[in-house]
Formats: structure tokens, C-alpha cells, sequence
């Protein structure tokens, strides 16, 4: 078997996860679920899912750090902007692509957000997105000596204080039936984090 072979069955093999847990988060609570009842839904054994995955926890971490490590890259890789005709503002489209991840696995996150599981899955979510914009702010910072980062004492206090922003935005775009588009969530918290970013940014 070839490494790309190799890959497309993990990824696909991945993905019957993912959907069989999404079915049956519909019918039961996620706290409920157990690993057996996944991997028989995805038509695979126990040790089958743990080829993969050591748990349920690590399943949805993973589901939920790719999602923004591709924002992340995305925005490092195309950090120009598109125009938002109604809004008359640049709205980031990673951060769009983003909030449709959460709206694609709605169901999952309600039921995370509300669940006795709510502080474990907010404290992982608060890890990646902070990491993540740890990572953002090294490279666009201004505090470059001799061609290299200069931290200053505020370069975690960004990205944690960030991290909690959006988190923040998330629970209560799903609280609230979500009244806003994708897209124009996105916009506000795009422009509410950078905003952050960049005034903690200033700080010595």
C-alpha cells in the first residue's frame, strides 16, 4: 500500500467517524455516547476506532482544531480580503469558511456547549484558537529587532484575551438561533479581534 493510499483510507476512514458520530448525536446525549456505539455505527470495530482516535474527546478535538488551524493557514496564506457589499466592509474569508465549519457540525457544538461537557470542550477550544492566534500575532508583529520577534510582555494576553472573545460570539450566535449569516458574523468578529489584536499590540 502506497503513503497516498494509505492517507485517503485514513481520511476516509476518519470521516465515517465523524459522520457516525454526527447520527448519533442526534438521538443521544454526547456525554452518553461511547466509543463502541461509534465505531459500530461507522461499521468498524472498537480497536478499529482506536487506530485512529485514543477517545470520543480526542474525535471531536480533532474535528474542531482543523477547523481552525485552515482559518489560521488560510489567513497567513491569503491575507487579502473581499469587499462585503452590505456591510461596505473587508470580511476575511477564512474567518467565513470558518463559521460555516460551525454551522456544518451545528448540532455537535450545541450539544458540546450545553453538555456536562461544556467547560471541557470551551477549555479545548480556548487552547486552539489561542495557540493559534499566538502564532498569528508573532508573525504580523511590528517588534522586530535585528530580524528577529521581539516578544513584549503582552504577546500571550492578545491572542488568550481573543481566543475568549470568539468564544463568546460562538455561544451566543447559537443561543441566539444564529440571526446572523455566516458571513456576517465573521465580518464582526474579524474586525472585534483585530481590533484586540492590534490594541494590545501597542502595549509595552
Amino acid at each position: 500500500m502506497t503513503q497516498s493510499t494509505r492517507n485517503l483510507r485514513i481520511k476516509r476512514m476518519q470521516k465515517l467517524l465523524r459522520i457516525a458520530l454526527m447520527d448519533l448525536i442526534k438521538e443521544r446525549d454526547f456525554d452518553a455516547l461511547t466509543v463502541g456505539e461509534i465505531a459500530e455505527h461507522a461499521m468498524m470495530s472498537r480497536a478499529g476506532f482506536y487506530r485512529y482516535y485514543q477517545d470520543k474527546y480526542e474525535l471531536v478535538e480533532q474535528l474542531f482544531e482543523e477547523a481552525v488551524c485552515t482559518m489560521i493557514n488560510e489567513l497567513n496564506a491569503h491575507p487579502q480580503v473581499v469587499r462585503d457589499s452590505e456591510e461596505t466592509q473587508v470580511v476575511p474569508e477564512p474567518f467565513v469558511k470558518f463559521f460555516e465549519h460551525l454551522v456544518e457540525y451545528e448540532r455537535l457544538y450545541r450539544v458540546l456547549l450545553a453538555s456536562k461537557s461544556r467547560s471541557w470542550f470551551i477549555e479545548k477550544m480556548h487552547a486552539f484558537l489561542k495557540e493559534a492566534l499566538y502564532i498569528r500575532v508573532q508573525q504580523s508583529s511590528s517588534c522586530i529587532q535585528n530580524g528577529k520577534h521581539v516578544a513584549n510582555a503582552y504577546d500571550r494576553l492578545a491572542p488568550e484575551l481573543a481566543a475568549s472573545l470568539l468564544i463568546e460570539i460562538i455561544i451566543r450566535w447559537f443561543e441566539q438561533g444564529r440571526p446572523e449569516t455566516p458571513r456576517e458574523i465573521a465580518l464582526r468578529s474579524s474586525r472585534l479581534s483585530s481590533s484586540l489584536l492590534k490594541e494590545v499590540g501597542t502595549w509595552k
